[in-house]
């Protein structure tokens, strides 16, 4: 587990936790590292929402599947960020979304129950957990508003401008990567890829914008 360090650090789950404090943490929170392939499922929809994921390699994305069969990309998470802890946290019985690989991944398993209970050992971390546990899920619920108003844009030129701009500010630059590829990205949008991909030329035509597969500049915000 040691190897692992170097990412767990970064874990917003983790912040002002020490070093020496972390393996008798794992061990507390009975955590697990499971080696997930490309397409596999860490959950899926309908299982039980007891686990909070760590993404510790690779990439997971949270997806969403209607009646029929339509996917939608909730999230892409990427190594040190944290997936599933709003459902297991809110107690739902069952999981309303599926997490699959994007690529080979590692992925740590630590049960959302124990977080949330202090121990009989009453280690003096769980304080400190259950507090950077409550800013992931308000974090959360902060980007899920702005997925909320990127998807009441009305077009598919909108939803792009809206979805590529707000990278760019997180970014501080004009030049940035997003961890989606064309089809992923039409389903984290909610449209059609060819409508995007078209949209996607007029805006390199219109000098709006510079892109090469996951690389994007904004040039021109109008």
């Amino acid at each position: 587990m040691k190897k692992y360090f170097n990412v767990l650090r970064k874990c917003p789950l983790f912040e002002r936790i020490k070093d020496e404090e972390i393996p008798g943490m794992l061990n507390c929170l009975g955590a697990k590292v499971i080696q997930v392939s490309e397409k596999q499922f860490v959950f899926m929809e309908g299982e039980p929402a007891r686990y909070v994921g760590i993404v510790l390699s690779g990439m997971i994305q949270v997806v969403r599947e209607d009646y029929y069969g339509n996917r939608s990309i909730v999230a892409a998470v990427e190594p040190a960020q944290l997936f599933g802890e709003t459902f297991a946290c809110a107690d739902e019985e069952r999981m309303p979304v599926s997490a699959v690989a994007e690529c080979e991944s590692e992925v740590l398993l630590a049960d959302c129950r124990r977080i949330l209970t202090t121990c009989s050992n009453a280690c003096g971390f769980h304080n400190q957990l259950v507090s950077n546990l409550l800013k992931i899920v308000a974090r959360k619920n902060l980007l899920l508003n702005q997925k909320i108003e990127l998807l009441s844009q009305k077009t598919t030129r909108e939803k792009l401008m809206t979805y590529l701009l707000a990278q760019a500010k997180r970014c501080g630059s004009n030049e940035f990567t997003i961890p989606y590829d064309r089809q992923a990205l039409a389903d984290y949008l909610g449209v059609e890829r060819s409508a995007m991909s078209a949209e996607l030329g007029k805006l390199r035509r219109d000098g709006v914008i510079e892109c090469k597969r996951s690389w994007f500049k904004v040039l021109d915000a109008v």
